[in-house]
């Protein structure tokens, strides 16, 4: 008489083991090898330098049929740029995107004299761009836009955050 021994129950460990290693090798490649450009690599497409939007855009949406888009940021930002004008975003900025030209804008306003006023269309005319708050608009050399500006300090940071660490 020929007895049969029970198997022996299999680990469940090794298995788990390969199961995530399987997935992460293939779930890794489309979480960070993702090629969906930034929202500042948008504008560059689009004939715009980075600097239009300030450094934390955490999101965008974009329809490129009818170019409306939104970009999203945690919070809403402001700071003014040195010898120039004091901006402010809103937590969400929409407006419609072509080549060089940003209309319907909301979202971003900017402080002239004492009143705050919303800048509703971007045009780009070769090296200058156009900013419209409807009843006026000023032309600023695009060249003022290669950065992006920091939330707070706007592209001064370096002076900003010395003042704070000497305070």
């Amino acid at each position: 008489m020929v007895l049969l021994s029970q198997p022996k129950p299999i680990s469940p460990i090794p298995f788990l083991c390969a199961s995530l290693l399987i997935l992460f090798s293939f779930s890794t490649p489309f979480a960070f090898g993702d090629d969906t450009p930034s929202a500042y690599e948008v504008l560059q497409d689009y004939g715009f330098p980075i600097g239009l939007l300030p450094k934390g855009i955490t999101g965008y949406e974009l329809n490129k049929e009818t170019g409306e888009f939104s970009a999203y940021m945690n919070g809403s930002c402001s700071f003014k740029l040195e010898n120039s004008y004091e901006l402010k975003y809103k937590s969400t900025i929409t407006g419609v995107i072509s080549k060089g030209r940003l209309k319907d804008l909301k979202g971003v306003s900017v402080k002239v004299l004492s009143l705050w006023l919303n800048i509703v269309e971007l045009v780009r005319d070769g090296d200058e761009l156009q900013f419209s708050v409807g009843v006026a608009s000023a032309d600023v050399p695009i060249e003022n836009f290669e950065e992006c500006p920091q939330c707070g300090c706007g592209l001064d940071c370096n002076k900003f955050n010395a003042f704070l660490s000497s305070s």
